[in-house]
This record gives C-alpha cells, structure tokens and sequence, in this order.
C-alpha cells in the first residue's frame, strides 16, 4: 500500500446537499481545513449530489453559505457527483468486466420479511457493521440470461458486489493507515474486512453509483491524499479499500474522529433534524463561538 504522504497533501469535505448542516459536519469540514493549512496542502469542497430524489438545489445553497461563515475557504470549481455519472459508469463496467457484479432482484421488503422468518424460527440472520441484514446470496449463481431478460422486462434490481469473487481477486491481507482511531481505539495500520458488509450495492436505477463506488473514484481522481471523516464510516473503509484494490486506485491515509453527540447521546443526524449551523448563527453564536462548543466536546482543532 503506497503512502501519499510525499506528495502534496490534499484533503476535502464532502456533504450531500440532502438537509442542513450540523454541529458534527462543522467539526469535521474545520478538521480538514484547517489541517491543509497546517501541512501546506489543498482544501477541496465536493458536493455528493449523486441521489436526484434527495439532493436540492437549496441544501447546495445553503452549505456554501455556513461554511464562508465559518471563515473557510475552498478551491473552486466545487466537484458535483452528478455532474460525473459516466465517470462512475465507466467503473462499474468494469467491474462487470471482472465478473464481479450480479443483478439483485429482491427488495428492501421482501429481505426483511425473509429475515423474520428465519429468526421467528430461532436462527440468526448475518447483520453487517450498522446492523442491517445481510443480502441474499442467491442471486449470484442465477442464469444470466435469465436476468438480463428481467432487467430487459422492467423488473427492479440493483448491482450488487459478489463480495467472495471481489474478495478472491485482491490481496488476501487488505489494509489501511489509520491516522485516527475507530470505534474500538483502532488506530496504525487497520486490517481491513469488507465481508463483513456481504453483497453491498453498488449501483441501482434510481443512483447510478452507490456512495461508497463514487466516494473511491472521487478521491483517486482529485488527488486526495487524506481522508478526515466521523468514525460512523470506520467500518465502511474495509469496502472503499477492497473497490480501490479492484479498480487500481491509490489508497488515502484516513482519519476517523469521533462524532459530536446530540443531547440524547446519539450522533446528529440531518433525518433527526438536529439542529444546524444556521441555527447556531441566527442565535448569535460567532465562528469562533462554534469552535469552543466543539472543544467543550473535547475536539482538538488546530
């Protein structure tokens, strides 16, 4: 695994304009601002718009307008995912190339009820690190054809990645420099597992690149030599590290910090409609008022 850390470093913060942003998204834009100013190196701004049903035009807006207030500054022009779909496409085929992917058929739904059963009946379901069901492994050995033909037809699916053959075609050991600590005080080099997760989905008619596809493609393509982002995406790099391998793309130092809990303990979340920073500066809280209330947290910014 290379290390970028003789090259410029290059660090970015990457929102979806999908809601306001919070306390924890300020911590973590400052942490990468301000660590490129401290190394010398490029802050990038990257809006993660790839999802039509939920991205506004508003959200984009107002991101843009909290971070100037809070005194940073980006390189321009901003990247937008959904500007780069054939960029993602690209990879995807390749990854069909390889062999790797297969069409899912079965819904949200229809996993959930299937998982119900099966514990009503006293087995237990494999969950991945969130703790979601895993998928399925059926539909992997279906007749291609016989797929195609659905797709061809109409029917739903989703691509998702064969994790057993992904996971044959790449190192057995794979790893990462954690420059942070995860959830359980990891830190140095992290062995990574992506099985963990199972058959995650890389790509669905209604996003045509999952998150963790673009996130990869995003990094390698813009340079970014580090990743600062929460600990709640720790276990998601075991997969970003395993689709890196796969495509040949260069692997970033990544830093986890911990996440800005909300006043019942849990972390803040957009969907919870925790409260933003434009609340924090209508009330009267300055800039440097945001910076104390996440060192009362405990953060260290520099």
């Amino acid at each position: 695994m290379q290390s970028p850390l003789s090259k410029k470093r290059v660090f970015r913060f990457a929102p979806s304009p999908n809601g306001l942003l919070h306390l924890g998204h300020a911590l973590s834009a400052i942490l990468n601002h301000d660590l490129a100013a401290a190394f010398g190196g490029r802050f990038l701004l990257r809006m993660e718009d790839i999802d039509p049903a939920r991205s506004r035009p508003e959200f984009e807006a107002a991101i843009y307008r909290d971070l100037a207030w809070l005194g940073l500054d980006w390189e321009r022009p901003v990247r937008r995912q959904s500007e780069h779909l054939a960029f993602y496409g690209e990879a995807l085929e390749r990854l069909k190339a390889m062999g790797v992917l297969y069409p899912g058929f079965l819904s949200r739904g229809e996993v959930k009820a299937r998982v119900q059963v099966h514990e009503a009946a006293g087995g237990t379901w494999p969950r991945d690190p969130d703790g979601a069901p895993l998928y399925p492994t059926e539909e992997r050995t279906f007749d291609r054809d016989r797929a195609l033909a659905w797709i061809a037809a109409g029917r739903q699916h989703a691509w998702r990645l064969d994790m057993d053959k992904a996971r044959a075609l790449v190192p057995q050991v794979l790893e990462w420099s954690e420059a942070g600590a995860g959830p359980q005080g990891e830190t140095g080099i992290v062995t990574a597992r992506p099985e963990r997760w199972g058959d995650v989905i890389l790509s669905r008619p209604d996003a045509p690149a999952s998150y963790h596809v673009a996130v990869v493609l995003d990094d390698a393509e813009q340079g970014v030599t580090d990743v600062v982002r929460g600990q709640d995406l720790f276990h998601a790099t075991a997969v970003h590290r395993l689709l890196q391998s796969l495509l040949g793309l260069p692997a970033p130092v990544y830093t986890h910090h911990g996440l800005v809990p909300g006043p019942d303990g849990r972390k803040l979340s957009k969907s919870n409609q925790d409260t933003g920073i434009a609340a924090y500066r209508q009330k009267g809280v300055s800039p440097a008022g945001i910076r104390a209330l996440l060192a009362g947290y405990g953060f260290v910014l520099h």
